[in-house]
């Protein structure tokens, strides 16, 4: 019974942060792409604890370090630096099997694409990392989160799509992205 109510938990959480995620990911400014992520990591570490994946889940409560930090510290060597030790030390502690390793990817991917990019490049780092979580999403069983993360993909392109279309149309304007 217990059982039955922490894989439910998980689900639940899967599901908000999937209705986070899209939202985070329709959004053209990286400031409000940034801070929807927070929120949504949260979701997804208690997806993971209530699932038992807890590099999964730790490296989800990092991302909202790293998300923090990327906003305070843009373009930081350091703080990146940081962040992946920090990743490293929480991976080594709570290292399950060969089944923790797509969420240390997408941990890397992420990191060096929040702290080092910026527009389109960024969301393209962001994508690659989205492909790495969803593994960890499936191979926890996790519906809610596997759906979170396809659609953060799609929804993602579709993103890189209209800042590249902005940027053709508006060059002046659109320097940044």
């Amino acid at each position: 019974m217990i059982e039955s109510y922490s894989t439910l938990a998980g689900q639940f959480f899967g599901l908000v942060s999937l209705i986070l995620c899209v939202w985070a990911f329709a959004s053209k400014q990286d400031d409000r792409l940034l801070v929807l992520l927070l929120s949504a990591n949260v979701a997804f570490a208690l997806q993971f604890m209530f699932f038992g994946s807890w590099t999964a889940a730790a490296l989800s409560l990092l991302v909202i370090m790293r998300i923090a930090l990327a906003r305070r510290y843009p373009g930081s060597k350091m703080a990146m630096a940081a962040t992946l030790a920090a990743s490293g030390v929480a991976a080594a502690f709570t290292w399950q099997g060969w089944a923790d390793l797509p969420a240390i990817i997408a941990m890397v991917l992420g990191t060096v694409g929040m702290f080092l990019l910026r527009g389109i490049p960024m969301r393209v780092f962001l994508g690659l990392a989205a492909l790495a979580w969803a593994l960890s999403h499936i191979l926890v069983g996790s519906v809610g989160g596997t759906l979170a993360e396809a659609l953060v993909i799609v929804t993602n392109a579709i993103t890189i799509y209209r800042l590249y279309r902005a940027k053709q149309r508006y060059p002046g304007v659109m320097e940044r992205v």
